[in-house]
């Protein structure tokens, strides 16, 4: 039986699925962190070992999870998905894409060359010239947040209101990224989650947040939505200019009718979307992976 390796730190039900979705097809899927690969360049064999494949590389790799920690740390998780690919393994994603999309300052200068609908975003280093920049927002009427550059599940975002909050306004390791908020359309607090596998949006929700923080991991709950043209296109267009096998597109309708891009995730949850759709979202992705990078009929 040919051998799947899932980075991550924590499998749950995401884990279970794919795996589950891997054995429909003949393939085992073992887990692995990679905080427990190591290169081994003593060993032209087998320079990247990746814990439960020490006799053989996996026949691919699904990133699940790419662990946080300091900048070497990080850098050498990156390193290890590099060299496997370059060693002859599918990595979905791979580092490219999670590189592009895990740093918000990337994804929002990409996004934004690329001519998509974004919010304002400013990314700098100088402490005086972010309180200057915040200052002047909400002089003119706008709220603003503040984001960890690496982050997910809405950890350590804050909204900066009014000109007391500015006391609040911290870095992240030295680096402050700070986006316009975007009032949504509509009553309550509310964004559109698409998911993109290969290049098409296969299913989207609604998220509406009890605060204005949509995230489902913070108690948002999801409804079940049509697929507007509109919103598979920016979707998809938005997946296409970081290039990713496949991403979590999350977009806001803003008061004037316009949808705006505010994230792209590279390692999507996707529970509270397959709570609310028909489609199997484990499924879709094993069968993407399998049959365009190891030529599987699916």
């Amino acid at each position: 039986m040919r051998r799947i390796a899932i980075f991550t730190d924590d499998p749950g039900w995401h884990g279970k699925q794919l795996c589950l979705a891997f054995a429909e097809h003949g393939f085992e899927a073992e887990y692995a962190s990679l905080t427990a690969c190591r290169l081994q360049l003593d060993n032209n064999d087998l320079p990247v070992l990746v814990p439960g494949f020490a006799e053989r590389l996996p026949a691919a790799v699904f990133v699940r999870g790419v662990p946080g920690g300091s900048l070497e740390e990080v850098v050498f998780y990156l390193d290890i998905l590099h060299a496997l690919q370059r060693l002859g393994v599918p990595v979905y994603n791979d580092a490219g894409a999670i590189e592009r999309s895990v740093d918000k300052g990337m994804t929002s200068f990409l996004l934004q060359r690329a001519g998509l609908p974004t919010a304002a975003t400013w990314v700098l280093r100088d402490r005086e010239q972010a309180l200057a920049i915040a200052e002047l927002e909400l002089r003119h009427g706008h709220y603003l947040i503040s984001k960890p550059l690496f982050g997910s599940q809405g950890e350590g975002i804050r909204r900066i209101e009014k000109s007391t909050d500015l006391l609040w306004l911290t870095s992240s390791r030295g680096i402050y990224y700070l986006q316009r908020f975007i009032e949504c359309d509509g009553d309550g607090y509310s964004d559109v989650r698409v998911f993109v596998v290969n290049g098409q949006a296969v299913a989207a929700m609604r998220r509406r947040g009890i605060s204005w923080l949509n995230n489902v991991a913070r108690g948002a709950s999801c409804e079940a939505i049509d697929m507007e043209p509109e919103l598979a296109d920016l979707a998809v267009a938005a997946v296409d200019t970081l290039r990713m096998d496949y991403a979590g597109v999350d977009l806001i309708r803003d008061r004037d009718g316009v949808y705006r891009i505010i994230e792209v995730n590279s390692v999507p949850a996707w529970k509270g979307l397959q709570s609310v759709c028909d489609a199997n979202v484990a499924r879709m992705l094993v069968a993407d992976l399998l049959s365009r990078y190891l030529g599987e009929p699916c």
